[in-house]
């Protein structure tokens, strides 16, 4: 499953990330990583959504979403 198929007010965790090298990189900065856990706050009509990562707030659009793979979370599971 991708993070863009993801449902609003769920928590998953990161299980791999496919996008390019740069891209990657800049996720890794940003605290997106293996095993991280993320919270799908908000979701725009042309696949944007807004993401909580370690207490941040994140945009992500549909191309960078649809290219991390994600599991689903317990709630109890993932204290973000």
């Amino acid at each position: 499953m991708t993070l863009y198929d993801g449902t609003t007010g769920a928590s998953y965790q990161v299980k791999s990330v496919f996008v390019e090298a740069a891209v990657t990189r800049r996720l890794q900065a940003l605290g997106i990583n293996d095993g991280t856990c993320v919270k799908i706050l908000n979701r725009k009509r042309q696949g944007a959504m807004i993401i909580q990562v370690r207490g941040t707030r994140l945009a992500l659009g549909r191309h960078i979403s649809s290219c991390i793979e994600v599991t689903e979370l317990r709630e109890k599971e993932c204290a973000i």
